[in-house]
């Protein structure tokens, strides 16, 4: 069975129609020492369970998404359109 998306503009859609660009974490202040931009760029956790991703509908509506989705079940949860709503950090 494929997996559904809820996309805010469009509808339920197919997993096929979007791609999946990566985490949603909230960026460093412009000014934050490089650790701080080291960690944000090339590190990351690897998390099991609830995590927010950036998917883009590329067949759709071509709006970026913010994604949560169970990274164990694969199970998507729910989306919202990330230029309305940037990362909440609420799940990393």
């Amino acid at each position: 069975m494929a997996s559904l998306v809820p996309c805010p503009h469009c509808g339920t859609r197919s997993k096929e129609e979007f791609t999946v660009k990566g985490a949603a974490l909230a960026r460093p202040a412009p000014d934050a020492d490089k650790k701080s931009w080291m960690n944000y760029v090339y590190l990351r956790d690897n998390p099991r369970g609830r995590y927010e991703e950036y998917w883009h509908h590329t067949s759709g509506c071509r709006r970026w998404l913010v994604v949560v989705r169970d990274t164990a079940t694969h199970e998507i949860e729910a989306s919202r359109d990330a230029a309305l709503a940037g990362p909440t950090d609420a799940c990393t």
